[in-house]
């Protein structure tokens, strides 16, 4: 279960409780849900029930128990439980890494867009499943009731776009983040048209031995109000540089998929396996696209690419069996979350019209 899912399953369970009478509210939009702050429990939280206790006439612990056993009726939720305040603390139920990876996997390219999301230029990032496969989420603080949080889905606009975050019209990087943006909002289903793929249009005037691939990264991971910082640096491959370390792990991801191939074995998501908070950034990276689209801000999905190919990196070396030791179900169950962390970098270029070679 995703964090957009997630925050369905609560929007559910508030309308549900409206209608049976529980509340007398009228149901948000749309719930936050976030990873749990400072003394919080399981794996996500929620402070709905203190943005509605006022509007309900209750005490937040008595809107947040009205609202526990209906969100704890999803066959995917293991427990709910209320802290502080009020706060819902969501535990979900086995077999919940397993469904993400899979649907990952199945999706490819495509994971993260609206179903009627159309391709931008009408080809998918990654047509070939996994075989294709870059500023970070702003964190709100569970703990403020009025936090919008960051996987609230929010309708995205849909001919025009944001103009809160477009980088300045005398900005050279202007065209770049207009065609970028489009991409973004293609993948939310918006009616935005992005100009051809992959050449610099109108070229800034940046040295073009750079090539597109850093260029394009260093003008789209740089926030519209922030400098970006183009030159050699972009070039260098070192973990300093974080195009080399989002592309490198992509390739790390591929290369694990050819040494599993050759011990015999292939990526299955089989059983829960302990991949640090690798899992959680594959799951948040619909939201952070829907969020980039809806704000006008590729950076925000650059450093969510940074965050996930940091992730990668460091799980990477349980993956592949050591020594004589014989692949078994973890082993394939890991390898599925790299291949699924690979996709997701894959299909986050792509939209940033930066390559992601399967070597380097």
């Amino acid at each position: 279960m995703t964090p957009a899912e997630l925050s369905r399953t609560v929007l559910h369970a508030v309308r549900s409780a409206v209608a049976d009478g529980a509340l007398r509210v009228v149901p948000p939009e749309s719930v936050s849900v976030e990873r749990p702050g400072p003394g919080g429990c399981g794996d996500y939280a929620t402070n709905v029930a203190l943005r509605l206790a006022r509007s309900a006439g209750q005490p937040p612990r008595a809107v947040a128990e009205a609202l526990r056993e209906r969100i704890a009726q999803d066959p995917a939720i293991a427990s709910v439980e209320i802290t502080g305040p009020g706060f819902l603390n969501i535990t979900l139920g086995e077999g919940s890494q397993q469904a993400l990876i899979r649907k990952v996997l199945e999706q490819g390219g495509r994971y993260g867009w609206q179903s009627a999301a159309p391709s931008p230029g009408g080809t998918d990032p990654d047509p070939g499943r996994q075989d294709s496969d870059g500023p970070g989420r702003d964190r709100q603080d569970p703990q403020d009731s009025d936090s919008p949080g960051r996987d609230r889905q929010e309708p995205v606009p849909q001919d025009s776009h944001s103009p809160g975050n477009r980088a300045p019209a005398p900005d050279p990087r202007a065209p770049l983040w207009d065609d970028t943006v489009a991409r973004l909002l293609r993948t939310q289903g918006a009616a935005a048209r992005p100009r051809a793929g992959g050449a610099l249009t109108p070229a800034p005037p940046y040295d073009p031995s750079l090539g597109d691939d850093a260029i394009r990264w260093g003008l789209l991971a740089a926030a519209a109000h922030d400098r970006p910082r183009i030159g050699p640096q972009l070039l260098r491959q070192h973990e300093s540089n974080p195009l080399f370390t989002v592309r490198y792990a992509h390739s790390r991801a591929r290369a694990l998929r050819r040494d599993a191939e050759r011990l015999g074995f292939t990526a299955a998501p089989l059983e829960q396996v302990e991949a640090g908070g690798l899992t959680g950034l594959i799951a948040d990276y619909p939201a952070v696209l829907a969020s980039a689209a809806r704000l006008g801000s590729p950076d925000r999905l650059a450093r969510h690419l940074e965050s996930t190919a940091d992730a990668l990196l460091a799980f990477q070396h349980t993956v592949l069996p050591l020594g004589d030791e014989k692949p078994m179900a973890a082993h394939r169950s890991r390898l599925a979350v790299a291949e699924a962390a690979g996709t997701v970098l894959a299909g986050g270029l792509s939209l940033l019209g930066v390559s992601a070679p399967e070597h380097l």
